[in-house]
């Protein structure tokens, strides 16, 4: 079986790709994650997925390696990662009463074969109406400033919310892993086989 390589130094999606009870590695992408001029959501996240997992195909060159890149919509905006508190609490603000949509672009490239796959997962998150308060109190517990979107779902991000839509919970966290099991199946490797 080949080695499984993660290309994120994410530690949400070490534990979610832990939950598949494969063994993979883990290494950091060198990628300009800089969009385009006029490039969508969708088209930036399926190109970031796979430049990710391309990026480490020279130095891992007999692995199945796995690219994931998440984008959150307000209001027809691109919103990426906040990086200070100040933007958190203004994407925060943006997103009360508002339905958000999460773009996760997944990419498995085969460094052997040269086969890519990629696929865009939507997920649609709607937020009920946050006062301001309760924004400063959650961007104070969370720290959420590496989280597109400015939430962490997987923590008190939950009390956001009124509700959520979409095909895998997991892809809301930034690796969608009904598609990647999917994927890898195609390549021959099932964690029930």
């Amino acid at each position: 079986m080949q080695q499984i390589l993660l290309a994120s130094t994410s530690i949400y999606r070490q534990q979610l790709l832990e939950k598949l009870h494969l063994p993979f590695i883990c290494a950091a992408p060198q990628t300009d994650e800089t969009p385009l001029p006029g490039e969508n959501a969708e088209a930036l996240v399926l190109r970031l997925a796979a430049a990710k997992a391309q990026s480490l195909a020279l130095s891992y060159p007999d692995h199945l390696i796995i690219g994931s890149d998440q984008v959150c919509v307000i209001n027809g905006n691109i919103t990426g990662k906040p990086h200070t508190v100040d933007n958190a609490c203004k994407q925060l603000h943006h997103a009360s009463g508002q339905r958000v949509t999460f773009y996760t672009g997944l990419a498995l490239y085969n460094s052997r074969s040269r086969q890519l796959q990629t696929l865009c997962e939507p997920f649609h998150v709607h937020f009920r109406e946050l006062t301001a308060s309760e924004i400063a109190t959650y961007v104070e517990r969370e720290q959420p400033l590496n989280c597109a979107g400015s939430f962490k779902s997987e923590g008190l991000g939950i009390a956001l919310f009124q509700q959520l839509e979409g095909r895998d919970p997991n892809t809301l966290i930034g690796l969608p892993l009904i598609a990647l099991l999917a994927m890898l199946r195609v390549e021959g490797i099932n964690p029930l086989a």
